[in-house]
Order: C-alpha cells, then structure tokens, then sequence
C-alpha cells in the first residue's frame, strides 16, 4: 500500500517535470539574417563580428544567417566568380573575416549558415553568369519580358508590378550546374559552417498574380525561355508557348517548371552533403501554400518530406498579425512543423515595436522549428528589442547556467 501511495504521489512531480522537457523541446530557435549591404558591416572586421557574437549571446540567438552570395557575387573567397566584393572586405579586415566569424560562434555554441541568393541576380546584368553562357539564361515571360522593368514601360507595365531585378532560368541546365559548383565551393573553402541557407531558389512572382499557367491569357509568369521550352517539349511532346488550351496540358507545364526548381535544390543538396553530410540545409519560402505551389513554384513539402532540405523559412512579413498568424497556421503542417521556421520582418516594424513583439510572441506560441528576424541591423541599433529578446529567449536561469565564454580579438 505505501508503494502505491509513493507512487500515486510521484505522478504529478513525473508530469511537472516532463512538462518542462516538452517545453524546452518546443522552444523555437532564434535566428537573425544578416545581409551583406548591412550598414553593420559585419564581416569587414573582428570587432565587428566580436560585437555580433556578444549581441547573440545577449539575446539568445543561436542561428547566424550571414549572407556570402548575391547578384552573382562573392562575399566569400571564391575562384568561381566575381570576387571583388570580398577583395574589398578583406582589405578593412586584414583577414577572412567569415573564417573568424565561423570560428568565434563555434566557440559560443552559435551555428553559422552561409546564406545564398541563387536565381535572383538583381540587377547585374552583367554577372558572370550571363558574360560566361549568354542572356538566354534570364528567365522570362510570355512576352519575351524579363522580370526587371526596362527603361520604358510597356503597356503590361500599367496592371501588372514587376519584382524589378533579374532571375535566371532553373529549367536550364547550364544554370543548375553554375549554382550547384558555387554552393560546394563555399562548403569546401568553410569546412566549419553549421548550414547552407538557400534564398531567392524560385520563379519571379508578379502582383497580381496568377494561380497557374491557365491563367496566362490574363496573366503572366515565367519559364519561357528557348531553353526550356525546347526540354519540355522534349520530355512531353508539348510546346509551352503554342499547346492547346487545356486543364492537363497547362498542369504539366506548372509541374515542370515545380519541377526544375526541385532539380536545382536537390542538386545542391546531393553536392554539398557529399562534401559535409552532417550540414543543415534550409531554404526560404513565400509564405503562402497556393502561391509557392503556382506561382513561385516552390514544391517545398516535397522537399521535407523526400529530406532533400532540413527545414525551410517562411518569409512571413507583414505588419497585420492577424495575416501573420493565418500564414502561419497554414504552413504548420503535421509532421513538418517543425521543419518550419517563421520569418519575421522587423524592417517593417521600426516604428510599431509593439507590433513586432506581438508577432514574436505568438510565433512562440505557435511553437514553428524556428524564428529568423529580419535583420540582425534592427536589433543592433535597437536596445529594448534585446531587451524582449533577452527576456523571451534568455531566461534568467538559463542566463545564469551558461554565461557567455569571453571574446577575444586575436585570430582563431
């Protein structure tokens, strides 16, 4: 009798105590973008990346999203393409300031993801890319039209807003294994990175958009270049531009470019994890189900559910937590929920705090894999966000358990 009554009175301490596990489980991990137009500068010297690394241990952020690629640019030490961003970065610090960064949050128990803008040049016309297989690999509508606007407005220009910055074409070939060849030189020239963080890996989304290529007669979307046009027709017996008008065939040509965009995350995938199989891979999203599915093509659940990626990042925007809260819902699905970050745009928020603490904190609620702010420039500058975050993701106790380790400016 008295082992049952010991046992009957353990019970809630047994609850209470698992109660606290799943809590610590399902707390979402912090992370923060930095862009490399931050006003920061981040990588263009140790003190910089030392203050980065204290304001993470601050507030406890535990993922650092350092963009190295962008517009078909170099960021980083590569032998691949157009360099002299990083050329220009390593003549401030005197040294590779993302080794050192790679190296002192490793040191503080912080994960480092080299971040990618990989189909969006924005408006380099005259990356390496294009100079090195011609302008066949832009991406481009219907009409012939890339995504940026041109010097003129046509007469589309007067319904339909544009994204304003080039995209290259995913359905060829040339451009998949361009891309591919960049990812696994940064994995191999920065063994120690924690994750490859893919951004920009979709079709130029327009507004108003279109839910599908059957809508094109009063549309527009992309994939039409000769290129893919000549593989699809290859691969269905279809040509996009002149097929007939029908449910079916417009479904293939939606799959296909779906497709092409999967052809491209996978290719990196396979790459980069022969090279560092235990690196997390992750991309970002649209954070809609109907406008990645038709619009962006982003077959993102296929993604996690094939483990192509590790997780993904909703680029979950807006100033309306009502809206928020809806994507985010949405997007939360059984069983990947948490291979689902949330992305929080803290640019927009500069002048509504409130709003942005509001969104943080039913984004917790929600319990995703993840919370990413953008960008690591908002809480630099901003005292009482760090003091939120602080309070939010740096419990006291936990503060006190794992003090941050001392900085050192020396070299790693």
């Amino acid at each position: 009798m008295r082992k049952i009554i010991a046992i009957i009175l353990l019970i809630p301490v047994f609850l209470y105590s698992a109660g606290i596990s799943l809590a610590q489980e399902e707390e979402p991990r912090l992370g923060v973008w930095i862009p490399v137009f931050s006003p920061e500068k981040v990588l263009y010297s140790k003190k910089n990346v030392d203050q980065l690394i204290t304001t993470c241990k601050k507030t406890g952020i535990s993922d650092i999203y350092i963009q190295v690629y962008r517009a078909d640019k170099a960021y980083y030490n590569s032998a691949l393409t157009d360099r002299n961003a990083y050329e220009k970065m390593l003549s401030e610090s005197q040294e590779d300031a993302l080794k050192y960064l790679i190296s002192k949050a490793k040191k503080n128990n912080i994960s480092v993801h080299a971040w990618m803008n990989l189909l969006s040049i924005a408006k380099n016309k005259n990356a390496n890319v294009v100079k090195k297989f011609g302008e066949d690999v832009i991406t481009i509508d219907q009409h012939g039209r890339t995504s940026m606007q041109g010097a003129k407005k046509d007469k589309l220009d007067s319904y339909y807003i544009r994204e304003h910055q080039l995209f290259l074409e995913p359905g060829d070939e040339r451009v998949r294994n361009y891309l591919t060849n960049i990812a696994e030189e940064i994995v191999k020239k920065y063994p120690g990175l924690s994750g490859l963080h893919l951004d920009y890996i979709r079709y130029p989304s327009i507004v108003p958009f279109t839910p599908g290529s059957r809508f094109n007669s009063h549309g527009i979307s992309y994939g039409y270049t000769r290129t893919n046009i000549k593989n699809f027709q290859e691969s269905t017996g279809l040509n996009a531009k002149t097929m007939q008008y029908s449910r079916q065939n417009f479904k293939k040509w939606d799959t296909w470019r779906r497709d092409q965009v999967t052809l491209l995350v996978k290719s990196i995938s396979d790459r980069v994890r022969a090279v560092s199989p235990d690196l997390e891979i992750s991309c970002t999203i649209v954070p809609s189900m109907e406008r990645t599915y038709l619009v962006t093509f982003q077959d993102w659940t296929r993604w996690l559910e094939e483990d192509i990626v590790d997780y993904v990042v909703a680029m979950n925007y807006t100033d309306d937590t009502r809206l928020l809260t809806l994507n985010a819902k949405s997007l939360l699905l059984p069983g990947l929920d948490k291979k689902v970050y949330m992305g929080v745009g803290a640019y927009l928020l500069e002048d509504i705090p409130e709003v942005l603490e509001a969104e943080i904190d039913t984004l917790r609620e929600l319990s995703p894999g993840g919370i990413v702010v953008f960008s690591y420039d908002d809480i630099a500058k901003n005292e009482s966000l760090q003091k939120f975050l602080t309070e939010r993701f740096m419990p006291q106790e936990k503060t006190d358990q794992n003090p941050a380790q001392p900085l050192s400016s020396s070299g790693s």
